[in-house]
């Protein structure tokens, strides 16, 4: 390949992976280009997973993930002594591990292996073209330099959505422990805000919104009574009814969780203050902070709002038992185009034997505490 079309493709593939964000597909385009660039019949990247001594890859063309130990093979050699290999017939060579290609039914012959290096100069992964296109039937040193170039570029892209994915979930981790945070202050049953989080996630795909919202709406609903930990234990916990008084101080946990979040310069956490602001506006008008309707309510709030007042029904609180399925069912058919909006609650009751199996265990589990009781 020449130099000019070696540039054409990198600058053809230069500004999708930049934009890319997702690691499975940042790594498919990483081997597609590889793959072109040396012109091999496939070319995988693997990463070293420390945690399970391994190196897997899901871009191996034609396959789903591979795993293999952390030193079997070419790449396993790679990894262990920081070389790079040029292989003219991987059936004589001794370090060549079989296992892949007794899984895929492939046959390897020519293959080049170029380890990928961290900012620290240690091995993080491995490119491995295999199998020479065209008219020669294996790898050169040009080939192996061109692969080599493709390396130190794929190794910092690849470092950087690392880095990218790890603070990301660190993000997700602190959001939870906050919404756990939350539940444990208000004495909630069970595992409230991973049932609203999982409901509201499923909702929302349900109803067809675009992947990216879905995953945050799953991400920022259990954060969305971050508030009440705000709110004093005697009106947090207290068993009976609110005296107006106590429902007014009750509200504020909206406006308390909304305070916490929207200052920050994470977008998912301003999403999630959204969401604590607006899940107890009403479709009518008549919900609180802001007396919000229809779609002026923030849709994440809309969504999660059904999904908080389903599990705030059909799960025991300190105040009350769960209520029976129909008797759920029917309030909501009751609240759709008044507390909350209709479409959302088309999808709830469409999907309604899934979305409601987990709390039919939580029924019989405090019927059984009930007759327990009484005994």
């Amino acid at each position: 390949m020449e130099s000019k079309e070696i540039l054409e493709l990198l600058f053809s593939y230069m500004p999708k992976i930049a934009a890319e964000r997702k690691m499975d597909n940042l790594l498919v385009l990483m081997a597609d280009l590889g793959r072109s660039i040396v012109s091999a019949d496939r070319c995988s990247l693997w990463l070293v997973d420390e945690d399970e001594g391994e190196l897997w890859t899901k871009v191996a063309h034609g396959v789903d993930e591979l795993r293999i130990p952390l030193t079997a093979g070419f790449v396993g050699y790679s990894v262990k002594t920081g070389e790079s290999l040029l292989i003219e017939d991987a059936y004589q060579d001794p370090r060549f591990d079989r296992r892949s290609d007794e899984k895929t039914l492939y046959r390897t012959t020519s293959v080049m292996t170029v380890p990928l290096m961290d900012s620290q100069g240690l091995v993080m992964g491995v490119f491995q073209a295999i199998n020479k296109k065209g008219d020669s039937a294996v790898f050169s040193k040009d080939d192996l330099e061109r692969l080599r170039l493709t390396a130190v570029y794929s190794a910092k892209t690849v470092e950087s959505a690392m880095l990218t994915a790890e603070l990301e979930a660190t993000q997700r981790e602190i959001i939870h422990i906050l919404g756990e945070v939350s539940e444990y202050r208000s004495q909630e049953t069970g595992d409230h805000i991973q049932r609203v989080a999982e409901i509201s996630y499923k909702l929302a795909k349900y109803l067809g919104l675009p992947a990216e919202d879905v995953e945050n709406i799953r991400l920022a609903t259990p954060m969305h009574d971050l508030g009440k930990i705000g709110i004093p234990d005697a009106v947090l916990n207290k068993p009976g009814r609110f005296t107006d008084q106590e429902y007014a101080i009750m509200k504020t946990h909206s406006e308390l969780g909304y305070n916490m979040l929207c200052n920050s310069k994470r977008k998912l956490l301003r999403f999630a203050a959204s969401v604590a602001r607006s899940h107890h506006e009403r479709w009518d008008g008549k919900g609180y902070p802001l007396g919000l309707s229809g779609e002026n309510i923030p849709y994440a709030g809309r969504i999660c709002a059904v999904a908080d007042v389903l599990d705030a029904l059909a799960s025991p609180r300190c105040y009350k038992h769960p209520w029976p399925e129909a008797r759920v069912k029917e309030e909501f058919i009751k609240q759709r185009g008044a507390q909350f909006q209709p479409e959302i609650v088309d999808v709830l009751l469409e999907h309604w034997d899934e979305l409601f199996a987990c709390y039919r265990d939580i029924h019989e589990e405090d019927v059984s505490s009930l007759d327990e009781f009484l005994r």
